[in-house]
């Protein structure tokens, strides 16, 4: 779907809320088509991004698993590994 959506859930530490609202906001932006909505849709648009990031914060904390937590440090480096893979 969205590239720039990553994966929050079961990482030490725990996604913050600015994380989740930015993926609401990658989200939100991908659904409308638009990075910045015109004056008569902001407020809309503000709200969808709000709702949404809402309900995945409700998400996040309601998901269980076995599995322990992965290390945000860890997981840039593998990315940037992959990156450097597929962009050399």
């Amino acid at each position: 779907m969205c590239r720039n959506i990553k994966p929050l859930f079961n990482f030490d530490p725990p996604a913050t809320n600015e994380e989740v609202h930015d993926a609401a906001l990658q989200f939100v932006r991908k659904l409308s088509g638009t990075t910045k909505p015109s004056k008569r849709n902001q407020e809309a648009f503000e709200r969808a991004v709000l709702s949404i990031a809402a309900c995945a914060r409700e998400l996040l904390d309601s998901l269980e698993t076995s599995q322990s937590p992965r290390n945000r440090e860890e997981e840039a480096a593998k990315a940037r590994a992959r990156a450097a893979v597929r962009f050399a």
